[in-house]
């Protein structure tokens, strides 16, 4: 097992064994769909993500030598040296989840790096053929937050190796058709937590962050459990005008540099459009996530509030 795991050649074997695994299950996926009448599959949503999936893996490609060539300079000065045991691979496994988390975050939270993300979550759609709809330039700087791990002593191969494994798992999440995973539901991310992620609902931005543990999301408060009550609403908000392949790859981008031409801006807001969260407007009128979830709940414990003061009465 340690043999098919070690140095490139590890990577391509999850990639190789991954890919009939893949193929099976979205076949399945679609098979239930049209049975069921359930429609979760749209030929044109699923060419928009391969396109986009297709696109990823080829500045994946061209980023290669130059991203392992930082993350190997890190591993050369490492401050750690490990033994390739069953406890540093599963060590290896939990921090390099928790690196992506951190990615997730900042993609979340940053402007610039959202409008890479949101290429991810355009979709009206939740399927499995979902989990292939890359953000296209994150290979532009994902490296980047591996690189403190090479540093700790981690093998880059290794890292990626790690990373491809929850890859794949967090493809698997992107589904409708599995309501719960009983106990699996404190450990793992599982699709219920994943739709939540997906969701444009109010209540539920920015959460569930996790690629394959659902630990960081409870312990950084970033967490929110599917409520029963409140149904899942897919997509983006607002939706994007068309989902021609331009659009798609472009359509925040193009709005950030609206707002950074505005005339008689300060060098300062012109870089928070770039930077800070999405929704923040040099003049106060836009709104974040987190203060569109703050009114949220706000008129949530006033809705309570009255419908108690009416049970009492």
């Amino acid at each position: 097992m340690m043999d098919f795991l070690m140095g490139e050649d590890g990577l391509e074997n999850v990639y190789a064994w991954s890919i009939p695994v893949h193929a099976t299950v979205i076949l399945a996926e679609m098979l239930y769909s049209h049975v069921s009448e359930a429609k979760l599959y749209n030929g044109k949503d699923v060419a928009t993500s391969i396109y986009l999936a297709l696109m990823n893996f080829g500045l994946d490609l061209v980023m290669k030598v130059f991203a392992m060539g930082v993350m190997f300079f890190f591993y050369n000065h490492r401050l750690v040296s490990w033994d390739f045991t069953v406890w540093y691979w599963l060590l290896c496994f939990v921090i390099t989840d928790f690196a992506y988390y951190v990615l997730h975050y900042v993609d979340h939270h940053s402007r610039a790096f959202w409008a890479v993300h949101i290429t991810h979550h355009n979709s009206e759609y939740f399927n499995l053929t979902t989990g292939f709809r890359s953000p296209v330039l994150q290979p532009l700087y994902r490296y980047l937050y591996f690189s403190p791990l090479a540093f700790l002593g981690f093998n880059p191969w290794h890292i990626m190796v790690v990373y491809a494994i929850g890859q794949v798992y967090g493809t698997w999440v992107h589904t409708q058709t599995v309501k719960t995973m009983g106990f699996l539901e404190y450990i793992l991310v599982t699709p219920s937590h994943h739709r939540v992620h997906h969701a444009c609902n109010i209540k539920y931005l920015d959460r569930n962050m996790g690629m394959c543990l659902i630990i960081w999301d409870k312990i950084f408060g970033t967490f929110e459990k599917e409520d029963p009550d409140t149904p899942v609403k897919y997509g983006i908000y607002p939706k994007m005008p068309d989902n021609r392949p331009d659009t798609v790859l472009l359509y925040e981008w193009r709005k950030i540099w609206k707002d950074m031409r505005q005339p008689d801006l300060k060098f300062s807001d012109r870089i928070n459009y770039l930077f800070n969260s999405p929704g923040w407007r040099h003049d106060g009128t836009g709104k974040t996530v987190r203060q569109y979830q703050k009114e949220y709940r706000i008129k949530k414990d006033g809705k309570n509030k009255v419908t108690q003061k009416i049970t009492d009465v």
